[in-house]
């Protein structure tokens, strides 16, 4: 039996792209992978005589700041120019996401400048010492009014 340097489970992006890396300081490298492709959760083929790309798991969207970072990925697929905006509805009213200047000034019906509204939202932040699950640490990075509009209900939907 050949032995390997590593052995990585799974060929999503961070195991295609340690692989690879480890492969490109020479070391060998066994990757298990119980789908029959590479890719995880991120794959996507192209639908047969369609020239439709299909993501067999759902979207993904794949971001970083990273001009390093970027290259690198570039390097593997192509990418399209999609650009992702989150709104989200409280009371009726819709807001973008994530919390932003233009969510605040919107929230509180105000026209703050940047540092205003930073001095509005530590204000309201919680002050728990220790805190000991997200909503307490929510609670204290932007205040109760906030996290129960735009962090509560999402969070007990996703994770009860």
């Amino acid at each position: 039996m050949k032995k390997n340097d590593y052995i990585i489970v799974g060929c999503g992006f961070f195991g295609a792209a340690a692989a690879e890396c480890l492969r490109r300081r020479g070391k060998s490298v066994l990757v298990i992978e119980k789908r029959d492709h590479i890719g995880g959760n991120c794959y996507s083929y192209e639908y047969e005589g369609t020239h439709i790309n299909v993501h067999k798991y759902g979207t993904h969207i794949f971001h970083t700041n990273s001009k390093k970072v970027w290259e690198y990925v570039n390097r593997f697929g192509e990418f399209n120019n999609y650009q992702h905006r989150v709104l989200t509805t409280h009371q009726g009213k819709v807001y973008s996401m994530p919390i932003n200047l233009g969510t605040v000034n919107s929230f509180y019906n105000k026209n703050l400048t940047p540092p205003e509204a930073a001095d509005l939202i530590a204000k309201g932040r919680g002050r728990i010492a220790h805190p000991k699950n997200l909503e307490e640490k929510a609670i204290n990075l932007v205040g109760k009014k906030l996290y129960e509009a735009f962090f509560k209900g999402y969070t007990k939907k996703q994770w009860g």
